[in-house]
């Protein structure tokens, strides 16, 4: 009797339903256009304003939608494939496409009526101002001597 080294991962080996699970959860993998999307976005505090930097490559301005409420930033947007049919000639597609959604929640010393964006370049920058009272500010303490 030969000896068979066994490979738990093996496709083969798995049960009817586990092949079936194994085999969806590789085409979702393997599918670009399904896989979803999730922009990288990078938040700094400077003294004045919080500001979100976002990368939205091949996304157009009326496919991007920003709100704030309750003291929550929501970025929604789509990239979309370009053509289904300038698909057929693509040998790999590894960057992914769809919808997308990210939510932030807000410190409450934002202004919420000041908020601004810009986008230039695939790059959305979303300007968040401080309130007056949460700037910082210098007050000079007297000291009394004895």
């Amino acid at each position: 009797m030969p000896m068979v080294k066994y490979n738990p991962f093996e496709v083969d080996d798995l049960p009817t339903g586990l092949r079936l699970f194994s085999d969806t959860v590789n085409r979702l993998l393997s599918d670009a256009q399904v896989r979803p999307w999730t922009p990288a976005v990078d938040i700094y505090e400077t003294e004045n304003e919080l500001v979100l930097k976002a990368d939205l490559p091949e996304v157009k301005m009326e496919d991007i939608d920003i709100r704030m409420e309750n003291g929550t930033l929501a970025l929604k947007g789509e990239r979309k494939f370009e053509n289904e049919q300038q698909r057929k000639g693509f040998h790999r597609v590894e960057r992914s496409y769809g919808t997308f959604a990210r939510y932030f929640t807000l410190p409450d010393t934002v202004e919420a009526d000041k908020v601004r964006a810009d986008y230039h370049n695939g790059v959305l920058t979303i300007t968040l101002p401080k309130k007056e009272v949460a700037k910082p500010r210098q007050v000079k303490v007297q000291v009394n001597s004895n």
